[in-house]
């Protein structure tokens, strides 16, 4: 469960600038770490922590793969498992690469198709244990297992496509994931057909790729908040502004443009695994030569940026947004375009995420810039006028990033944070006691698992629907590496835990 690349943000995550409030927070945050300047040097750093992290690795992972790209990256997505095998599948895996950030504008972005080969579970788990009785984590260290300067053999490129500008976000189609969207720093957002795509060399100068459709409709930068229906071909999409006074959430189907070219012998539908049409060209023209369609609908209601938008699962017709208004919107295009529940004060600072619950569309997830994840039954949102959740789950100690939950159990799910941490949770933990060592104890209801392998922020991760209990992330380092994993069951966790108790406890008590 670990990072597919290493990104350095050019800026904040999609926040408007607050110049006056920055330069006092700043001001702050300078003496409050001179006062503590003393206290933080008898702290473990990064590296010891990450250090420490890799030696119960062999515990906790059944298996994982570290991957380095050339270039930082924003986000990640699991795509098509492409083969079955008896040890692993092999499987599409999406990636950014934003050369931009490093200031060299000749460099172009990119996104990244790979092949993933995803080891099964229990299979990679024997190799590791038979490596770790025994043996320190230098060793495995040495044979390769963590060598952060090396790419990980089970992550292959398979395909790059030239992007015009920044790749901000990527979301597949859940009815055919070879086809994806891209939020970039512009207004409009970009669909692509990966597979009739034609491979690209990333060299200076390059021209860029032309998209198989553009999405038109915002009249300022759309970056961050973007998301596909998972019971129709529609996509939406939310403004993330530093000036601007375009504060909507906008809805598009990519069956209009199929719909308008039905006359075309090319034309077959997204959700039946065909290919978007394309005009004659040769891949190389510019993104506006492409075709386009407008929107459904424009919806206005938030009164700062929108930071984040999800589908209900069950209705292409509703769905959900969230932004720097602290607001938690829900809305239903059958009934206009005003939203059809606000949340005031869903949270107590910015949000930045939201999920909508696959298996309850009952329930939604958000994610803040007050460390916290809250979970809200939309049958009683509120209380005295302001956001109700049914639980908070507190265990981030930096902005929360992004959150998910698992495809697999109703109860699981995932957030990423600023603090390098990507934990997983299981509501119906809450309240439970579990002993796992002494440290259990001090642990936030409803964490089970958390993974540290990061050592910055984590700003994108998925679930692998094909394959449960794998998950990709990316973080925010230049120095480290990425790829995928699975992390284990807890039952089965627990009892290796408690073999080899004594080594474990030793390692989380190294400084």
């Amino acid at each position: 469960m670990e990072a597919a690349a290493t990104p350095q943000l050019p800026k904040k995550r999609g926040r408007k600038p607050k110049p006056k409030e920055d330069q006092q927070q700043q001001q702050q945050q300078s003496a409050g770490a001179k006062m503590k300047e003393g206290k933080k040097a008898q702290q473990p750093s990064v590296d010891d922590k990450y250090t420490q992290w890799k030696s119960l690795v062999p515990v906790l992972y059944d298996w994982l793969a570290n991957h380095n790209l050339v270039w930082p990256s924003l986000s990640c997505r699991w795509g098509p498992q492409l083969e079955q095998a008896t040890y692993k599948n092999r499987q599409r895996l999406y990636l950014s690469e934003q050369a931009k950030c490093l200031r060299d504008f000749s460099v172009p972005n990119t996104l990244v198709i790979a092949n993933c080969e995803v080891v099964k579970s229990r299979v990679a788990a024997a190799e590791h244990i038979s490596q770790y009785e025994g043996k320190e984590s230098e060793m495995i260290e040495n044979e390769g297992k963590f060598n952060e300067e090396a790419r990980s053999p089970f992550v292959k490129k398979y395909k790059t496509i030239i992007h015009p500008g920044e790749v901000n976000r990527i979301r597949e189609l859940p009815q055919n994931s070879k086809i994806v969207a891209t939020h970039t720093d512009g207004p409009d957002v970009l669909i692509w057909d990966v597979e009739t795509q034609p491979n690209r060399h990333a060299v200076l100068g390059a021209t860029n790729s032309r998209p198989d459709l553009i999405l038109t409709g915002h009249q300022d930068n759309a970056e961050f908040a973007l998301a596909m229906c998972p019971t129709e071909p529609y996509v939406l999409s939310g403004v993330a502004l530093e000036f601007g006074k375009d504060k909507s959430v906008v809805l598009w189907s990519i069956q209009d443009h199929i719909t308008s070219s039905a006359t075309d012998p090319a034309t077959k539908s997204a959700g039946s695994g065909g290919s978007i049409i394309k005009k004659a060209g040769d891949g190389n023209d510019k993104a506006t030569d492409g075709p386009s369609v407008g929107p459904r609908g424009i919806y206005q209601g938030h009164e700062d940026t929108v930071e984040d938008v999800a589908f209900c699962p069950s209705s292409a017709q509703e769905f959900c947004s969230v932004g720097d208004d602290s607001c938690l919107i829900l809305w239903d295009a059958r009934a206009g375009t005003s939203p059809a529940i606000k949340v005031e004060k869903a949270h107590n600072a910015d949000l930045h995420c939201v999920d909508w619950n696959p298996h309850d569309d009952n329930l939604i997830l958000t994610g803040s810039a007050d460390t916290s994840v809250s979970m809200f039954d939309r049958r009683n949102l509120t209380s005295n006028g302001v956001g109700s959740p049914v639980y908070k789950f507190e265990g981030h100690k930096a902005a929360v990033l992004c959150v998910q939950w698992s495809p697999d159990k109703a109860s699981v799910f995932g957030s990423s944070a600023e603090d390098g941490l990507l934990n997983i949770w299981d509501y119906e933990k809450v309240g439970k006691k579990t002993e796992c060592l002494s440290r259990a104890s001090s642990s936030p209801a409803g964490l089970f698992f958390q993974h540290a392998g990061h050592r910055d922020k984590v700003v994108d991760f998925h679930w692998n629907a094909s394959d449960p209990w794998t998950v990709v992330s990316v973080s925010d380092d230049c120095d480290t590496t990425g790829g995928g994993g699975h992390c284990r069951p807890e039952d089965e966790v627990l009892a290796e835990l408690e073999k080899f108790k004594s080594h474990v406890v030793s390692c989380a008590s190294k400084p």
